[in-house]
């Protein structure tokens, strides 16, 4: 079946590079990118918090303010919280194009969301049923830092202006069955 959301791609490239990659440094940063994308998809909150440093900084520069840049392992941590606690966590990263250093990589692809009705409304956006889901669509590029040990220590974002976001998302609705579930992946 071929689904609107598949959270599968969000690794799909990174699990490409890796095959092909010698260098030890460079293996570990794509494991643990892997791991924190499948472990962000189950949702497995302490598999993704086991790959995130103490010291860890995330920015968006997509807006939204403090609460898409937390500062800290528990500030990482209530971000993730609130995401899975919201029902914001079925995404797809479709990432196309990637730069593997030895600290850093980059991501960039499209990205695919199923916002909750009811977190829409909560954000001031009118849809027809607060207990559907609708789809956000953006241009998103990630840049991935990480420390000595692998962990990630940010995850900065940036996303493109000329992607419809939530412009027109109430007119976007998406069902469950759109939505590739990795929690009920029997490969998960």
């Amino acid at each position: 079946m071929a689904y609107v959301i598949d959270c599968r791609k969000n690794w799909e490239m990174t699990a490409r590079c890796l095959e092909t990659e010698t260098d030890p440094i460079r293996r570990r940063n794509l494991e643990t990118i892997i791991a924190h994308a499948k472990a962000e998809a189950k949702p497995d909150f302490g598999a993704l918090m086991a790959t995130v440093a103490p010291n860890a900084k995330y920015t968006s520069y997509a807006g939204g303010g403090d609460e898409n840049s937390p500062t800290g392992k528990d500030g990482v941590a209530a971000y993730y919280s609130g995401i899975v606690g919201s029902g914001c966590n079925h995404i797809e990263h479709a990432v196309d194009r990637m730069a593997v250093g030895q600290d850093v990589i980059t991501t960039e692809g499209d990205m695919k969301m199923a916002y909750p009705g009811a977190v829409l409304k909560a954000m001031g956006i009118d849809v027809p049923d607060e207990n559907g889901h609708y789809l956000y669509l953006s241009r998103l590029m990630i840049v991935w830092g990480f420390d000595d040990e692998g962990r990630v220590t940010c995850e900065d974002s940036y996303s493109a202006a000329d992607f419809p976001g939530f412009e027109g998302i109430a007119e976007r609705p998406i069902s469950m069955d759109e939505i590739f579930l990795w929690a009920n992946d029997p490969a998960a």
